[in-house]
């Protein structure tokens, strides 16, 4: 049997599944997924000394691997003002269970970024059946692309935006007799938003693709407004690292300007590839 028939028979199979097997399948896709965010979790949690100490708290501390980075990079360019040596706050718990509430909010977001590959999987493995052969092919290796560009929006609002931004909030003052005493549900929240916020703002190029198969999208659409796309970018950068450092806003606009770029040609691909398969038929 040719693999084309093999699929559609297997869609065809899956779409005569009762309105409660769907529901059945859809419940363990969840709980399987549940589990594996659950479990990584629990490990989040236990290991305090390095979530807390290492990656939560890293971009409070001038020996930050980015700060370390900006202080070698103003030697380089003799630019004293790039090296970022102090953070001028603390850290308080103002409320009883601050710090416990924190640490399982902590512990369960870690456990997500973690398990998110597998999640993503699991989503898969319930919407593929559903699709035509067709679909299958044109979205082969989803998994792979949008665990990429996940884990490494993560990393560029770890290491980029987090701690330009905690910088800028750290040494912004209105008058030299107020202190900055943060609060830690106020630090780790802003640190979890900026980090996922990156993460799901790297998908775009995903995105796109799913707007150009559905023909909302076209690159030459993209193409026209990039002039306008820039203005955005910019402005969408001055607001993710609120600095007047110039430098700053440049370092996080270049990464979304290349999505957007990468993004115009994963659409026009998706548009030549579905003129390739209208010309076959």
């Amino acid at each position: 049997m040719p693999l084309d028939q093999a699929f559609n028979l297997l869609g065809s199979k899956d779409k005569e599944m009762g309105f409660l097997d769907h529901l059945e399948e859809l419940r363990w896709h969840l709980i399987r997924s549940v589990s594996a965010i659950l479990v990584f979790t629990i490990v989040a949690f236990f290991s305090k000394d390095f979530v807390f100490g290492m990656l939560i708290l890293g971009p409070s501390k001038p020996n930050f691997w980015t700060y370390r980075m900006f202080c070698e990079l103003s030697k380089y360019l003799n630019s004293p003002d790039l090296c970022i040596d102090h953070l001028n706050f603390t850290l308080q718990s103002r409320q009883m269970t601050g710090q416990f509430a924190m640490h399982i909010t902590s512990s369960f977001v870690i456990g997500f970024i973690v398990a998110f590959p597998y999640v993503f999987w699991e989503v898969w493995r319930f919407v593929k059946p559903g699709l035509y052969a067709k679909e299958v092919n044109a979205t082969r290796g989803a998994v792979l692309v949008v665990t990429f560009l996940f884990i490494l929006g993560i990393l560029f609002g770890y290491f980029v935006i987090s701690p330009l931004s905690i910088n800028f909030l750290a040494n912004y003052q209105l008058d030299s007799s107020i202190l900055n005493q943060f609060d830690i549900t106020s630090y780790i929240s802003t640190l979890i938003m900026m980090v996922l916020a990156s993460g799901l703002m790297f998908q775009l190029p995903m995105l796109i693709f799913v707007l150009t198969k559905m023909g909302i999208v076209t690159p030459a659409f993209m193409r026209t407004y990039r002039r306008h796309s820039i203005v955005v970018i910019l402005v969408a950068a001055a607001f993710i690292t609120p600095s007047p450092d110039i430098f700053s806003q440049i370092l996080v606009a270049i990464p979304l300007y290349m999505l957007y770029e990468a993004s115009i040609l994963v659409s026009a691909w998706e548009v030549k590839n579905r003129n390739i398969r209208n010309a076959e038929l």
